[in-house]
């Protein structure tokens, strides 16, 4: 590992993180036997996977969703990502999982005994087929600037968003801090637990940036620690009185 990317992990806090949860893991030790991405993948019906494969995957995807149907390969990074999260340790949590995909994040949280809800379009047969392949939940529904979330039943412990489009993702619609706003109110103020995670993971633009400054100092002002692409509402903070954003 090179000597700049060990004192970029300490300076960040990913370090201590890391050490911490490592430490809890030890001490009460609540991850099943064997919990590692191959033993997890193991407990999927292989021939069912395998006719999904056959139709899907392609020579070379590219950006394509077949993929992620390189299923070793995203269960790693789905565990990771539920292992930042400390989905991992504790008692039973419910989780949401804003455009989930194949379902692979939210499969895991289910195996660690969570209960989960997805998120996601209707628009590719193969996402659905794996969805149900694995037995996730999934709610069907189009994220829209200044629109509330539909009832999804009790509040959310947890609620992520991975590799986020439905901010406007490369186009001319890219959301401010005024949509950003509402979205985050109403997961606060609707969906959300008092003292519960907010873990949103972005795209970069054409640009290659992530975020504007200004969107940026605006969500460590709501509490997060951002990370490159990663924004962690541990937990979400209301909305600072000091900003007031444009177009509201």
């Amino acid at each position: 590992m090179q000597l700049s990317y060990k004192l970029r992990k300490v300076l960040s806090g990913d370090a201590y993180a890391s050490a911490r949860r490592h430490v809890k893991q030890w001490v009460i030790g609540r991850a099943p036997l064997g919990f590692d991405a191959a033993r997890i993948t193991q407990t999927i019906d292989r021939d069912k996977f395998q006719e999904v494969y056959t139709r899907y995957a392609m020579d070379d995807p590219g950006d394509e969703w077949p993929k992620y149907l390189e299923i070793e390969r995203w269960m790693e990074i789905n565990l990771k990502r539920v292992r930042d999260l400390g989905l991992d340790l504790g008692g039973r949590k419910r989780v949401l999982d804003i455009g989930c995909g194949t379902g692979y994040f939210l499969y895991i949280c289910k195996y660690l005994g969570h209960d989960v809800v997805g998120m996601d379009l209707d628009i590719e047969p193969g996402f659905t087929e794996m969805v149900d392949l694995l037995g996730v939940k999934r709610v069907i529904w189009r994220i829209e600037a200044y629109q509330p979330l539909p009832d999804l039943g009790p509040r959310f412990d947890v609620i992520t968003a991975h590799m986020i489009c439905f901010n406007g993702h490369k186009s001319d619609k890219l959301w401010r801090i005024s949509e950003w706003e509402f979205f985050l109110d109403d997961l606060a103020e609707n969906h959300l637990v008092p003292g519960g995670q907010v873990c949103l993971e972005l795209n970069r633009e054409y640009d290659d940036s992530l975020y504007t400054p200004e969107l940026k100092a605006y969500f460590e002002a709501r509490g997060a620690d951002v990370h490159t692409q990663r924004v962690l509402f541990n937990p979400l903070r209301p909305a600072p009185a000091a900003v007031a954003p444009a177009g509201r």
